[in-house]
């Protein structure tokens, strides 16, 4: 189980934050838009996986250590992308996305981004 969790991510259930990256819910109506949020994180190389990705590059494989960085990073810019929801008063993010950029050539730039709404279920 804790590979999973090491290489893979999402969102966290209890979070009480619907995250989807579709335009509506099914079952659900959207009661108020609120507009765009984004939760956004800058991470730098770690001096040793630089090194190992490096190596590895060699080989050829995963580069493993790398890959646990990003998904942590992307599961910190999820986590902000809630707070953000929630602070202005919504229960759901829209169409979310995930843009991934460098950021001058010291570390990677991570941003969730979508549109913050408040739903309600249909009936």
């Amino acid at each position: 189980m804790s590979e999973l969790n090491d290489f893979g991510g999402g969102q966290d259930p209890a979070g009480g934050v619907l995250v989807v990256t579709t335009n509506d819910v099914p079952g659900h109506r959207v009661v108020r838009v609120i507009g765009e949020v984004f939760g956004l994180t800058v991470r730098s190389r770690h001096i040793g996986s630089q090194i190992g990705a490096g190596l590895k590059s060699l080989m050829g494989g995963e580069l493993k250590g790398l890959t646990k960085t990003l998904v942590e990073t992307r599961n910190q810019a999820m986590e902000r992308l809630v707070e953000q929801t929630k602070a202005r008063g919504g229960n759901a993010v829209l169409m979310m996305r995930f843009d991934v950029t460098e950021a001058a050539d010291v570390g990677t730039e991570v941003c969730a981004y979508g549109t913050a709404a408040v739903i309600e279920p249909i009936g």
